[in-house]
């Protein structure tokens, strides 16, 4: 974990115009700023809606501002005749560091199946930015014991088609599908178990440097109130955020509790 800096990335959704969302930032980045904050410490990632993306770009290239941020999907394709696609190439023009892909309303709104995953992921290094991979099971795959199977075979069905370099760049989410939203979290060693399971499987696949470079988020629920139990466990190296990056003093003391965490370790 030494090497690894833990990561809190925000994920908006189909929230805040870009209006909101320059405030958004500026109120995140005072608060911040008043904490004495090291984001040496701890990355921070917010995760906007396309139309807000620019805005974001221009804030934090003019104030040299230390957040980074990214998108929530991007097209397989490069270029061409695709309505209402975005590509990594046009992410990357923008500034993005990270692109979700894999989340689960993608999986079940849009569908988008491994085939299509993979791609994406393929997508986003090529041009330079960091896929964050989101998988975890629903209730019914809980409730049959196979979470953990079910977790890991998401991951591998697509780190079977990358090279060893490529899956080094990983960054993946686990995110169990009954905790989105939901209020539910999982326990701080359900959370381990899966993130332990997922780095052993990186392990077996390629190697243990593989393993120990990919960093593994937790996401479902999280707040400030469940943050330093989950962040506390070995294998867990941060967040992927829903409702709680609507709000920046919550998103800021998640951080805040996430630096404080990782560094006493």
């Amino acid at each position: 974990m030494a090497s690894r800096v833990p990561l809190v990335a925000g994920n908006w959704k189909m929230n805040f115009n870009h209006l909101e969302a320059t405030y958004f930032v500026q109120k995140l980045v005072w608060l911040l700023r008043d904490a004495h904050f090291d984001y040496r410490r701890c990355e921070i990632a917010l995760m906007p809606s396309f139309t807000s993306i620019r805005s974001v770009q221009v804030l934090v290239e003019a104030d040299d501002l230390k957040i980074r941020y990214g998108a929530q999907s991007v097209s397989v394709t490069t270029q061409g005749a695709f309505t209402g696609d975005v590509s990594a190439d046009m992410l990357a023009a923008l500034g993005c560091t990270y692109v979700i892909v894999g989340h689960s309303e993608r999986r079940k709104y849009h569908p988008e199946d491994d085939a299509n995953i993979v791609d994406q992921v393929r997508a986003v290094l090529a041009a330079g930015m960091r896929p964050i991979l989101c998988v975890g099971e629903s209730y019914e795959e809980r409730r049959q014991g196979i979470e953990l199977d079910f977790a890991v075979g998401q991951v591998h069905d697509v780190t079977r088609d990358l090279s060893r370099d490529q899956a080094a760049k990983l960054i993946i989410a686990y995110e169990p599908v009954w905790a989105i939203g939901t209020g539910m979290v999982a326990t701080p060693d359900s959370a381990q178990d899966a993130a332990r399971a997922i780095r052993e499987d990186l392990a077996t696949t390629f190697d243990e440097t593989v393993a120990d470079a990919v960093r593994i988020l937790y996401g479902g629920s999280v707040t400030s109130k469940n943050a330093v139990e989950l962040i506390g466990e070995p294998d867990v190296d941060g967040f992927l955020i829903g409702g709680a990056a609507l709000d920046a003093d919550e998103l800021a003391t998640i951080a805040r509790l996430t630096a404080r965490a990782t560094s006493a370790r």
